[in-house]
Formats: C-alpha cells, sequence, structure tokens
C-alpha cells in the first residue's frame, strides 16, 4: 500500500522516453529519481535557502557564475548536506526502489547528486532573492 501511494504521488515527465535509456541505472534515473526530484522541489529549494543563511548569506554576495558554482560545490564537497539532500530522494523509494539503489549504491548516488546540481543551479534566481 505505501508503495503504490509514494508512486501514485510522484508528477509525471512527459519528456522522458524510456526507451531511450541505454542502461538500467538511467531507466532507474528515468523512472523514479527525476520524478521524485520534481516533487520534492519545493522542499530541496527550502534546505538549500536555509543552507545559505547558515552560511552567513556568502552566497549573495556572489556574481552569477559564482552562485552556480556555490551550487554544486556546496552539493559535491559538504558530505553532511549531500547526504541530507539525497536522503530527502531515497525517503519516497518504494522497498523495491530501494534495494536497487543499494544494489548500484555509487553509481545511483552520482547520478542523484547530479540532478539535484541541475536542479537547484537550473533554478539559482530563486535564491538570489
Amino acid at each position: 500500500m505505501r508503495d503504490t501511494q509514494l508512486i501514485t504521488l510522484r508528477p509525471p515527465i512527459p519528456t522522458i522516453i524510456d526507451k531511450n535509456a541505454v542502461n538500467p541505472a538511467e531507466l532507474f534515473q528515468n523512472r523514479t529519481l527525476r520524478p521524485i526530484l520534481k516533487l520534492q522541489n519545493d522542499l530541496l529549494d527550502a534546505i538549500f535557502k536555509n543552507y545559505i543563511i547558515k552560511r552567513k548569506g556568502v552566497f549573495h554576495k556572489l556574481g552569477q557564475p559564482k552562485r552556480v558554482e556555490y551550487i554544486e560545490n556546496s552539493i559535491r564537497k559538504d558530505l553532511k548536506f549531500k547526504n541530507l539532500l539525497v536522503g530527502v530522494i531515497t525517503g519516497h523509494f518504494t522497498l523495491e526502489e530501494w534495494a536497487r539503489f543499494i544494489a548500484d549504491e555509487r553509481e545511483l548516488t552520482k547520478r542523484t547528486t547530479n540532478l539535484l546540481v541541475q536542479r537547484l543551479t537550473s533554478q539559482v534566481e530563486v535564491f538570489s532573492l
């Protein structure tokens, strides 16, 4: 029941075409990770805004290119922060998805991290307010 409810919550992403996936990790990324990131977008934004505040607002003193770099470095190099964001995503996995994630954890964590960087840097203007 829980698994069905979790999957039902996820927004569809019509631009994703499963047949274009070249390997199981990419298929997992398209079917699971992308919809969860889209679902959790507002929470991810709020978490990053809080991250900026906790670091004394240094982000707001940077120019646009440096802000993108700041976001990327925050996610890739601050392991505590990265693990928090990945946890926000994995907390929406079904049991089957969790088993799949753990089976290829390194690759799927890398894909999750890349998607997080992509999503937050594409919305850099949201954090500039």
